[in-house]
């Protein structure tokens, strides 16, 4: 055991020696208020140790190989966060776990002190994405779970959404097809409706509506299902005369139920349900472009014709 001092006094040296070299257990000190503690071998920093480095404020305890962090250890930040895994010539190589200042973390594969390879990450947000990193970002075939419970699973290219893909909203619209630079390529722009544009309908009969997402350009937006719609009925609200006779339906005439349609229309609501033996039940069915019933469960006002959306999100259908 010895104290050496370096002709170059930013270096000093108390440790063990065997054959005029550093060798065993020591402490390297340097000027600037770093050291270096833990094995010698040969005169050289190889084995398990702990560096400190002044200027960064970084520490790290693991192994080492010709004075360099190489092997397995625990690197912390004095930014914040921390990586223990692999390493090698001084930077992140291999498998490792990492902890960013914000919380964020990710487990996974490194190269050249970067994500590349197989990899699991937790955002900031709660958002959490498996799957294949190039040079620190998304890219190849992974699966990302939003905090919403939104997924999406498939291509990804320089951290977003490219190629082919399936996004599953949490309203339980899907999306399966291209994606480009993070966006559908061929998404639906346009709900319309088939069929005539008149219809006659008898109340407290069924009646079927198909309706067809379309493109801009007027294609149908085979890439998309799930979605649900809320269907409004109702017939144009005109004062009639208090002598007339004529009468579209029963409605509440001291207090009728409208709502205004897009077109900026006050419409009396067409009561698509009605009241027996004090529960509701459904008069009219609305069918989807497949055949699929939809049928929405759950209390209604007996009047209220508009929003038969409510409790279908988990109902299978077109």
């Amino acid at each position: 055991y010895g104290v050496y001092v370096y002709p170059n006094s930013f270096f000093r040296y108390e440790g063990e020696w065997k054959g005029g070299k550093k060798h065993g257990r020591g402490k390297l000190l340097f000027k600037d208020g770093g050291y270096y503690e833990g094995e010698f071998t040969d005169g050289e920093i190889t084995g398990e140790g702990c560096r400190i480095w002044a200027s960064s404020g970084n520490t790290y305890s693991g192994q080492f190989v010709l004075g360099e962090p190489q092997g397995r250890g625990v690197m912390t930040y004095r930014a914040g966060g921390c990586y223990e895994g692999e390493l090698s010539h001084g930077v992140r190589e291999g498998y490792g776990r990492l902890v960013d200042r914000d919380g964020q973390a990710y487990w996974g594969w490194f190269h050249d002190n970067q994500r590349h390879g197989q990899g699991h990450m937790v955002f900031r947000n709660g958002d959490e994405y498996e799957g294949d990193w190039v040079r620190d970002q998304r890219q190849g075939h992974g699966v990302l779970c939003c905090a919403d419970g939104s997924t999406y699973e498939g291509q990804w290219h320089g951290d977003v959404f490219s190629g082919l893909g399936r996004m599953t909203l949490c309203s339980g619209a899907v999306y399966h097809g291209m994606w480009i630079n993070g966006h559908p390529a061929a998404q639906a722009r346009r709900i319309v409706i088939l069929g005539p544009e008149v219809m006659d309908v008898a109340q407290g009969s069924s009646f079927d509506l198909n309706v067809q997402l379309q493109q801009d350009s007027g294609e149908v937006a085979e890439s998309e299902d799930g979605r649900v719609l809320k269907i409004s009925a109702g017939v144009r609200y005109v004062q009639l005369a208090a002598y007339s006779e004529v009468s579209f339906f029963k409605v509440d005439k001291d207090n009728p139920e409208t709502f205004q349609t897009p077109f900026g229309f006050e419409c009396i609501a067409y009561p698509l349900w009605s009241p027996k033996s004090g529960a509701l039940e459904p008069r009219a069915a609305l069918e989807s472009a497949r055949g699929d019933p939809l049928l929405p469960r759950g209390d209604r006002e007996p009047a209220a014709a508009s929003d038969t959306s409510r409790g279908q999100r988990d109902i299978p259908g077109g």
